[in-house]
C-alpha cells in the first residue's frame, strides 16, 4: 500500500511515518523541492525519497503561499485511489482535496469524531453527505481495491478475438485508471457501446474496474 499525503505538520507527517514503517509513501509538496515545508522536514523527506517519491510541480526555490498548497491538493487526489480524511475543521485544506477527488470520481472516506470537536466538523459533515465512515483498517480495505495488479505486457496479444471497437478500448488502457467519460471522448464510442465493451473485457479478464467506474488493463 502506498500512502499519498502533503507533508503538513500533524496527520500528514504521521501518515508518512506510519507508511515508512511497513510500506512506502509519496509526499506532494506545496512548495518547490528546494524549500520544503515545514522547516526541518528534510530528514523525513530523504526517507520518503528512499522508498517512495517526493513530488512538486513548482519551481525549485518556490516558497509556500496561500495558492500553492490548495493547488497541490489536486495532485494528491489524482495519485490516490481514494481520499481518507482523519480530521478537518469546517475550513480545511483536506476538504479541498475531497472536492478534487470527487471531481475525479475517487472514493472519499472519513474518520468520525466527537460532535464537540472543531477538528471533526468537516469529517462528520462528509459522512453526513455520503462519505464512507472509517473506524478500522478493514473499513478501508472493503472500500478500495487494494490488491496487487498484474503488470501490463505491451505487445502481447489479448486473449480471444476482439472486434475493432473492443481492441481500440483495450489498447487505450494501461496501469493508469481511465474513467468512462475520458474513454468516450478518446474513442468516440457511445456510453452504452463503451459500457458493453468494458463488461465483455472484464469477463475476459483483460480489464478491471478499480474505483468510480475507472478501468485499468490487466493483461
Amino acid at each position: 500500500v502506498t500512502v499519498v499525503s502533503g507533508l503538513a505538520p500533524g496527520i500528514d507527517t504521521a501518515a508518512h511515518r506510519g507508511a515508512l514503517s511497513s510500506g512506502r509513501t509519496i509526499a506532494v509538496l506545496g512548495t518547490g523541492l528546494g524549500r520544503p515545508y515545514p522547516t526541518g522536514s528534510e530528514p523525513l523527506l530523504r526517507r520518503i525519497a528512499g522508498s517512495g517519491a517526493v513530488v512538486s510541480e513548482f519551481p525549485f526555490e518556490q516558497g509556500g503561499t496561500q495558492w500553492t498548497f490548495p493547488r497541490r491538493n489536486r495532485i494528491i487526489a489524482g495519485l490516490a485511489l481514494g481520499v481518507l480524511v482523519v480530521e478537518a475543521p469546517a475550513r480545511s485544506g483536506a476538504l479541498i482535496t475531497v472536492d478534487r477527488a470527487l471531481e475525479q470520481g475517487k472514493e472519499v472516506l472519513a474518520v468520525p469524531g466527537p460532535i464537540t470537536s472543531e477538528a471533526s466538523v468537516g469529517t462528520n459533515r462528509l459522512i453526513q453527505e455520503g462519505a464512507k465512515p472509517v473506524t478500522c483498517l478493514e473499513d478501508i480495505l472493503e472500500e478500495l481495491p487494494l490488491r496487487p495488479l498484474e503488470p501490463v505486457v505491451r505487445g502481447a496479444e489479448p486473449a480471444g478475438d476482439l472486434d475493432d471497437d473492443a481492441k481500440t478500448v483495450y489498447d487505450l488502457l494501461g496501469l493508469e485508471p481511465l474513467g468512462l467519460s475520458e474513454l468516450v471522448e478518446r474513442t468516440g464510442l457511445s456510453h452504452s457501446r463503451l459500457s458493453q465493451i468494458l463488461v465483455e473485457l472484464e469477463l475476459s479478464g483483460l480489464v478491471q474496474e478499480v474505483t468510480g467506474r475507472r478501468y485499468i488493463r490487466t493483461r
